[in-house]
Formats: C-alpha cells, structure tokens, sequence
C-alpha cells in the first residue's frame, strides 16, 4: 500500500505536467469516425481528468502541479534531456525522484487507447529507500499477469499492482538503476486486464544526470 501511496504523489507530476494530448477519458468520446472503445480505468483517471489537454515539447521540463498527494508542492529541481528531476515534501517527510515519459509505445492489438505512461525513480530518505524504480503504465493491469523491464540486454521482472509496476526482485533494484544509467533505453512490457500486450520505450538520456541531482538534493 505504501508505494501506491507514493507513487500517487508522482503521478500527481505526471497527471498536470506532461499529459497527452490525445487522452480524455472522462470526456465524451474523441471525434472520430468509427465506433472507439473506452480505455481501461485505472488508480490515476482522476489525476489525468484534471490535467492540461495540450501536449508539451519533449524538450520542455514538467511544469509542478498546484498540490498532491499530502499536501505537497512538488519542485523541479532539474531537466536533464527527457529526465525531470523533483523534491517535495509530503506530510513532512523529503521525496525526490526523476520522472519521463515514453519515446513510443505500442499496443497488441495495434492502436488501443489508454492512459499515458511514466518511469519513476524515487528516493525517500525517511524510508531509508534510495533510487527505487516504479512505472504507471497507463491501465489496469492483468490481475496475476507477468511484466517485465528491459535494460542494457538484461531483464527484470516486475510486480504489478493496479497500474503501478515495480522490481520483483529488490535484491536487483541496484543491479537495474545501474545498467539505466549506462543504457540508451528501458523497455516495459505488460498485459492490461482486457488482453492488449504493451511494449513502452523509454529512452534514458539525462536519467544519470537526474539521478546524481536528486541524490544531492535528498541526500539530507
């Protein structure tokens, strides 16, 4: 339960700061001709209905929204290539993470809709927990189903809950954060609770750059 919690206050980042254009889901159906399913409901459809519709260049940073999870005000402590990299202090106690949103994603059967994904890497130093890797991936996923993040030719299965994912094995979170570090990208791959098989590809330019900042800036 803790880290659903804690990875609400990041989607709080995610939901206000770089949504994409294409997603509505509380909204009536998008104009097009053709009947269209709705995408799946997840944890954070609440979060994305409140968010801005118009689509952010890539290059720009994560504007912080007005406030999340616990009261706090996020803060952009850096960009750094597609990496954003923020504190904040819910209930008191210091978060810091790097936060980007996917280079493509793909969908089987092709074209299915669904909320956008992020990759997080967070640090808690309340918790004693440094550089732990989650992803909202944008859907409600399989229950008992398998995920898997792929980084510098090796793999890591994931655990799921809801919409979130997170390293399996902790003992391999170190092992992960450092082939990110020197890897070009990080691959994800799920099953949402219909069926659609989802490969997201996040590429990792400027995370080692990200990471070493929030590590100054939570280091206390």
């Amino acid at each position: 339960m803790w880290r659903v919690l804690n990875l609400a206050l990041m989607i709080g980042v995610a939901a206000l700061g770089i949504t994409d254009s294409a997603r509505a889901q509380t909204a009536q159906p998008a104009p097009k001709p053709g009947p269209k399913e709705p995408a799946p409901k997840s944890a954070a459809s609440a979060a994305h209905a409140t968010g801005k519709t118009a689509a952010k260049p890539e290059s720009k940073p994560v504007a912080p929204p007005a406030a999340v999870a616990g009261g706090a005000e996020p803060t952009l402590i850096g960009q750094f290539g597609t990496w954003g990299a923020y504190s904040a202090a819910p209930n008191g106690k210091k978060v810091c993470f790097a936060l980007a949103k996917p280079s493509s994603s793909k969908t089987n059967p092709p074209n299915r809709p669904r909320d956008p994904a992020y990759a997080f890497v967070s640090t808690r130093p309340a918790e004693k927990v440094n550089n732990e890797v989650s992803v909202m991936i944008g859907y409600a996923l399989k229950p008992g189903s398998e995920s898997s993040a792929e980084v510098g030719g090796a793999a890591f299965a994931m655990y799921t809950q809801g919409d979130g994912l997170w390293i399996k094995n902790a003992a391999e979170e170190d092992r992960m954060v450092e082939a990110m570090r020197k890897s070009a990208d990080l691959v994800v791959k799920g099953v949402s609770a219909k069926g659609t098989e989802t490969t997201d590809t996040f590429s990792l330019k400027g995370l080692a750059q990200a990471l070493d900042r929030i590590s100054q800036d939570c280091r206390r």
